[in-house]
């Protein structure tokens, strides 16, 4: 499946607008934690790409600390708004209902971090 990362940089007010395509499960009904995790790591890289627009490589690792996110209504599913120091995202709409994508951000969360680099 495909969804938009809408991406807003800190002290910058032109809107990034990147289509993600989401390896994995197609049906969002179906998901786990992995894809919620998938989800929020592919956020976090267009993020990065939109503030780096011009680096040939990707961070190794993404940690999931210092992350603030909030699951909100949106077309009749469910979209994820993150928010890091250097900017903010919103990444959806996902056809699931707003609890259980909020359930599988926090397990996702809450799984072992891997090592490696921070987007911020």
């Amino acid at each position: 499946m495909t969804y938009d990362v809408e991406i807003m940089l800190r002290n910058n007010e032109k809107v990034y607008t990147e289509t993600i395509h989401h390896i994995g499960g197609e049906d969002p009904a179906s998901w786990t934690a992995d894809d919620a995790s998938t989800v929020l790591h592919s956020a976090l890289l267009a993020i990065d790409r939109a503030l780096n627009p011009g680096r040939s490589d990707e961070p190794a690792a993404l940690t999931l600390r210092g992350i603030n996110w909030i699951v909100t209504p949106l077309d009749g599913g469910a979209a994820i708004a993150l928010e890091i120091h250097s900017a903010s995202a919103v990444a959806g709409p996902f056809a699931m209902p707003v609890a259980k994508l909020e359930q599988l951000l926090n397990e996702a969360v809450k799984a072992p971090a891997a090592s490696g680099g921070v987007v911020h």
